[in-house]
This record gives structure tokens, sequence and C-alpha cells, in this order.
């Protein structure tokens, strides 16, 4: 309980870290995160007004960040080195809309589906993942990008929709006749 008056009441409002006082804010944050998360590894970096509920479900690896603005939803799991852009936002329940003989609002909502992000992932600003993803090692995530499905390994992705662009190294790209079919495993076909 103190933890979450000492982050919501104080900690979340300090300045980015970006500013000349950076290491203090930092150092700030992080000691007023550190009971809060299920785990939290070594040199992870909390940014202003960051948000994450009680943070029970939330796992950050070393020297991952959550970006500035963010919203976690847990069960959510970071790897190492993960860097977030600022106003990422991650679900993992959503609402129910299968009936018509009643209203969505009073359908409920699914249970928590767990999103798990590699080690040494990019996710960049305003990105939306949703709930049951799995972002794989080292795969980088475009700006605004809308993650509806797992992203392979060391994938780039972009757009809404998130799809594949291409691999960061072309050497990794599955062994395909054409960038279709690499697509298209992607989409899930």
């Amino acid at each position: 309980m103190m933890s979450l008056l000492a982050y919501y009441g104080f900690a979340r409002h300090l300045p980015a870290s970006d500013n000349s006082y950076g290491k203090w804010v930092r150092v700030l944050r992080r000691a007023a995160c550190r009971g809060l998360f299920t785990y939290m590894g070594r040199g992870v970096n909390v940014e202003q007004k960051a948000f994450f509920g009680d943070g029970r479900n939330i796992r950050i690896g070393d020297y991952s960040g959550l970006g500035i603005n963010c919203r976690l939803y847990g069960p959510v799991s970071l790897g190492k080195h993960v860097m977030m852009g600022p106003d990422v936002v991650i679900m993992t329940s959503n609402h129910k809309s299968d009936r018509l003989d009643i209203p969505m609002t009073e359908q409920g909502g699914t249970g928590p589906d767990p999103v798990v992000i590699g080690d040494d992932v990019w996710i960049g600003t305003r990105v939306i993942i949703l709930p049951g993803v799995t972002i794989g090692h080292g795969a980088v995530v475009g700006a605004g990008s809308v993650v509806t499905k797992d992203v392979p390994p060391y994938a780039i992705v972009g757009g809404n929709p998130a799809r594949l662009i291409r691999y960061r190294n072309a050497q990794l790209k599955p062994a395909y006749s054409d960038s279709s079919q690499a697509e298209g495993l992607y989409k899930g076909k």
C-alpha cells in the first residue's frame, strides 16, 4: 500500500528521466516501484506518468523501461533490454461482444490473456498491443502499430493491424520462396 502511495502520489509525477536530474528521477521512481511488480530486474526505468494499476502480475526484466505515459494491464512479462516509447498501451482483457440478445455493456469481459515480450525488443511510440500477443526476441514494433497477432523473433512489424515489414537480418528470415509466404506465416495462414 505504501509503495502505491509513493508511486501514484509522488514518483509518477516527477519529470521525465531525460532532464538534467534524470539519474535521480530514475532512482526515485525505481525505489517507489520496487514492491509493486511481481518481478523487477536491475536497472529498470519507469518513466513519467506510467500507469500499471497495482503492478501485480507484471514482470520486467533487467534494463527494460516503461515509456512515458504508458498503460499496462497485467499479466504482462517484459524481457531484458526492452525499449518502450511514449504512450504505449498493453491490454490483457477485452469486452465480450458475441451475443446479440443483450447489450455489449452487459456481456462482461474476457479473462486476462497474458502478453509476453521477449528480450531486446523495441516498441515504438503509441503502439497498442492486444491480449494474448507474444512479441519475439529482437523484434521491432513501429510507431502507431496495433499488434493483434504474435510477432516472430527479429521481425520488424508496423501498421494497423501490424504486418511483417522485414526481418532485422536477412539471414534470420525463414526459407520461403518469396516474401508473401513469409507474410502469410505472420498472419497465421
